[in-house]
């Protein structure tokens, strides 16, 4: 423990989580932690609902020019909120930018679900990336104010089960609503249950939350950064569909300026790996981008390779998302399960699953095996995932929480769009090539991430 922590433990009672012999649901953080996983599971829904209902939106609206733009630019506004809502958190109480953060996310789904032109729609879904972006930062700080670091892993896990739920559902449920009373309701329906969820987290956090310990200072530059970085990542994510010698350069460029851009915001050293905290940010991108830039491919090679429909090519997401849970669930109850081990489990159910996928791809085997291979890849992520949140939680004290909060999001949101490049940017350059070749091409660079991540491992926890 460094003389900034124990500074910190020792003057700073008020922000210290209350001690509690109950869990998560006991009377005292019942609410709270069932208005925070229902704002989640929330996010979640409208994250993949989105993608369900996005072609008849395009149609209705006459949208097809901004229908990528529609999906990057929530991604890159996102970093603008987190790092604001970080450095709100670490200068008073998060309940306030908790407020901010939730009424930015209604308003964009109210302009999106009201929206008569694609533009309007694309200003929405800005405004939903803004506050979505900083919701998820507030909740990490909201952690480390109200429960103890023994509850962390048990929160951490329903957090992940937040996220696994609507992935079951989500996408079943928007088409229903699309095709019923029509695909506005996927944005405006969600308003409503936001509401009710704050009703039930802020009555309780003002019961609960201190303030903090000693204020940070603002500083602009940091947003400036932030700006920049989400700048970077959406071109980034526009250079994957250039063509020509620009199908190379402008990737390139894009990506050394969102490394430029990104490392005033995360803790200095975490793209060198260096040991304890700017490790674990570093491993967050890491696994986030093997895990979900592989992800948008499993679909689509069921579909192609073998032609299966949707509903069947589906099954392997389904296979991921209760694996996922069931392993977050395990890890959340076993705090037995050490976080080098964590780590190591979570890099092994990445690679089985990118071994069964770049097989399946190679050598035209039984698409079960995709089914298969995909459900280790949700372990893997449900054992490891919330493992980096409450390390991130322990590494951190009142003072920089927000800040810590922040990076662990930005690194988890920039990791996937840069892999995502990369792994579209191949993909393309591949699709002339006979079989399932660029399948292969797109699995490998999430297997780079994923060998990076196994070196990186090890280096979570402090000499």
């Amino acid at each position: 423990m460094s003389s900034r922590d124990v500074e910190s433990v020792s003057a700073g009672s008020a922000s210290r989580p209350p001690a509690t012999a109950g869990g998560v649901l006991s009377p005292q953080f019942r609410w709270t932690s069932i208005g925070m996983c229902l704002l989640i599971t929330l996010a979640a829904f409208e994250a993949l609902a989105v993608t369900t209902v996005m072609p008849a939106i395009s149609r209705e609206l006459d949208g097809a020019a901004l229908y990528a733009f529609a999906f990057a630019g929530p991604l890159a506004v996102g970093v603008v909120g987190m790092v604001s809502a970080g450095a709100w958190a670490d200068r008073s109480n998060p309940r306030s930018p908790l407020i901010a953060a939730v009424a930015l996310f209604m308003t964009g789904l109210l302009i999106a679900g009201t929206a008569s032109t694609m533009p309007i729609f694309v200003v929405g879904r800005l405004v939903h990336g803004l506050g979505g972006g900083a919701l998820t930062v507030v909740l990490y700080v909201i952690v480390a104010r109200v429960y103890p670091p023994r509850l962390h892993p048990q929160i951490f896990a329903g957090f992940a089960a937040a996220w696994v739920i609507p992935s079951l559902i989500g996408p079943f449920i928007a088409g229903v609503l699309a095709e019923t009373v029509g695909w506005r309701w996927v944005f405006l329906g969600v308003v409503v249950l936001t509401a009710l969820a704050m009703l039930m987290v802020v009555p309780v956090m003002r019961a609960v939350l201190g303030a903090p310990l000693s204020p940070a200072p603002f500083r602009a530059a940091r947003l400036l950064w932030a700006v920049l970085l989400a700048a970077a990542v959406l071109a980034l994510t526009l250079a994957a569909e250039a063509t020509g010698p620009v199908l190379w350069i402008a990737p390139a460029l894009a990506a050394v300026l969102a490394a430029f851009a990104i490392r005033p915001l995360i803790p200095v050293g975490t793209l060198r790996a260096r040991r304890g905290l700017p490790s674990v940010i570093l491993m967050r991108a890491l696994v986030a981008g093997t895990f979900f830039a592989s992800e948008v491919y499993v679909p689509l090679i069921m579909v192609t390779q073998y032609g299966l429909s949707a509903a069947i090519a589906g099954l392997a997401l389904t296979a991921a998302g209760l694996t996922w849970s069931g392993a977050s669930w395990v890890q959340g109850r076993f705090p037995g399960i050490g976080h080098g081990l964590a780590a190591r489990l979570g890099a092994l159910g990445l690679t089985i699953a990118l071994a069964s996928l770049i097989a399946t791809a190679l050598w035209h085997l039984n698409p079960a095996i995709v089914v298969v291979g995909w459900a280790f890849a949700g372990a893997g992520m449900g054992i490891l995932y919330p493992r980096l949140g409450v390390l991130t939680l322990e590494y951190s004290n009142p003072d920089d929480q927000g800040f810590n909060s922040s990076a662990l999001t930005i690194a988890d949101s920039t990791g996937s769009a840069v892999a995502l490049a990369a792994t579209a940017i191949v993909f393309a350059a591949l699709r002339g090539l006979p079989g399932g070749w660029p399948f292969v091409g797109a699995f490998a660079i999430a297997a780079v991430l994923c060998l990076v991540a196994w070196v990186v491992g090890p280096r979570l926890r402090r000499r």
